[in-house]
């Protein structure tokens, strides 16, 4: 259900979560954050980048869809903590994520 992307674990149907984009010759990280509306650091994180990590032309991202929240897990998560920040019940966190393994890096999602 779920697929380890360099640093990051995130659902394998991300075609649901995510639009991608092919870097073009000036793109920044904060330039394609401010054209799509989304958090930098969330776009870096959700690529598995640092905000200082160089981007290259023809690289493709990520872009988080909107209509969803997401969380990039940390060390010491917990289920309960992360539904919490959704404001749902875990059981709810699992169904709508399917496989959660707290792993640190690991992308969950749930909708607005």
């Amino acid at each position: 259900m779920f697929e380890k992307d360099n640093k990051m674990i995130t659902p394998q149907n991300n075609q649901n979560y995510y639009d991608y984009y092919t870097i073009e010759s000036g793109d920044t990280l904060y330039g394609i954050a401010r054209r799509y509306n989304i958090n930098p650091e969330l776009l870096a994180g959700l690529n598995g980048l640092n905000m200082e990590d160089y981007i290259y032309p023809k690289q493709q991202i990520l872009i988080p869809k909107s209509g969803y929240s997401y969380y990039i897990t940390k060390d010491g998560d917990t289920v309960d903590m992360v539904a919490n920040l959704f404001k749902i019940s875990s059981d709810d966190l699992i169904k709508k994520n399917g496989v959660v393994y707290l792993a640190e890096g690991q992308v969950l999602v749930n909708p607005r």
